[in-house]
């Protein structure tokens, strides 16, 4: 059995809906039976996105695209009222929608506002939008937010990037424990982890997937099967990364704090191979 959300004659909004994972989960949940709003920037890119979908949509399914900037909230406030007069509500919301700037710690201070816009805002405001009719209308629901590994082990090289994610990550804690502390609790949340996905987002330019990645579809797939069993961190693996791997890092991610070793000491000459043994089982 699927999530009890995830149920013929639903409705699914997902940001980020017109290319990658948000459109992977998107046509996932066309094929469940959901109807499906996906919201995203450029007119094209939604109108084939949108064509996609009903291609594999489930017999009775209706798709619409939105042209939606989620870093305005008062674009997710119209987009929210559309969803709702058109099907009564959402039921299933997938804050999904990111972007990537280059930038260090002393990059230029537009380019990390824009990047919180989106990346951070466009969390909060779009849970902030539509939950509170999610809740009154007491149906299974179900939000889920897009984080990234990069939020957990913060590696060096995309600061603002990370920062986004560690943010998206302490917002989605303390969304599902509000949740299951309001009323009836029948909206959950849970955070979505990638691994290293093979999206426009990440591919740097390169026309070819490299082979460690995986691909949406297998991100999205592995997502239903997490969210089934009920789990709230979704930590994804990928073709070069397994789970023990993972534990590991994020395990010694946050043993910095605890042995008061130097900030990302896993990237520090002094503690590389101590982490190369602990890694190893050593």
């Amino acid at each position: 059995m699927s999530h009890p959300a995830l149920v013929p004659g639903a409705v699914a909004f997902v940001t980020g809906g017109a290319s990658g994972i948000g459109l992977a989960a998107a046509r996932r949940f066309a094929g469940l039976g959901l109807h499906v709003v996906i919201a995203d920037l450029g007119a094209e890119r939604l109108k084939q996105a949108v064509a996609d979908l009903q291609d594999s949509a489930a017999a009775g399914v209706e798709i619409v695209g939105l042209e939606v900037d989620v870093s305005d909230r008062a674009a997710l406030e119209t987009a929210e009222a559309t969803v709702a007069d058109r099907f009564g509500g959402t039921d299933v919301l997938m804050n999904n929608a990111a972007i990537q700037i280059p930038n260090d710690a002393f990059g230029s201070g537009a380019d990390w506002r824009r990047l919180m816009r989106v990346n951070v805002w466009g969390v909060i405001d779009g849970s902030q939008v539509f939950a509170p009719r999610m809740v009154e209308r007491g149906r299974r629901g179900l939000i889920i937010n897009t984080g990234s590994k990069q939020g957990i082990t913060t590696p060096p090289g995309n600061p603002a990037y990370n920062v986004s994610k560690a943010a998206v990550k302490a917002y989605t804690e303390a969304l599902a424990h509000q949740l299951r502390n309001t009323g009836a609790a029948t909206i959950s949340a849970h955070l979505l982890i990638p691994g290293f996905v093979w999206t426009p987002l990440a591919s740097g330019g390169r026309q070819e997937r490299p082979a460690g990645a995986w691909t949406s579809e297998l991100t999205v797939d592995f997502m239903l099967e997490r969210l089934e069993a009920g789990d709230f961190y979704i930590l994804c693996p990928d073709n070069d990364v397994d789970r023990a791997l993972d534990e590991k890092r994020i395990a010694w991610a946050v043993g910095d704090i605890i042995n008061n070793r130097p900030a990302l000491s896993r990237w520090h000459p002094d503690y590389a191979a101590q982490f190369e043994a602990f890694a190893a089982g050593a």
